[in-house]
């Protein structure tokens, strides 16, 4: 997949360089954590990291046409990405809490 692209990569700009990539991956991160992969480990989502990334795609295009300055740019993907982190982790967090709370409370009813 990487090479691929790569070759759609020099044949939308007309030419080749090894620094054409250098930060996608802070984009391919943040695709896949706003899809609700977890960075503490765990299994993701294809079609949730599909629309991670048209997420991403969609933020990027719009501080693009605003004129925003690339390092902006990666400062509120940067953002999204822990704003995504936050919420995992508070998922995670409310997920153990109701496992802890559901036994003790099936044990009361029986």
């Amino acid at each position: 997949m990487a090479a691929l692209a790569g070759v759609l990569t020099t044949a939308r700009l007309d030419s080749g360089s090894p620094n054409y990539g250098v930060g996608t991956e802070l984009q391919a991160i943040a695709a896949a954590v706003i899809g609700g992969a977890s960075l503490t480990g765990g299994h993701g989502n294809i079609i949730s990291t599909l629309f991670g990334a048209l997420t991403v795609a969609v933020v990027q295009n719009g501080l693009n046409l605003n004129a925003v300055q690339s390092s902006w740019q990666d400062i509120t993907i940067g953002s999204i990405i822990v704003l995504a982190v936050g919420i995992d982790m508070w998922r995670t967090t409310i997920g153990q809490q109701a496992g802890q709370v559901l036994p003790f409370l099936r044990s009361r009813r029986e």
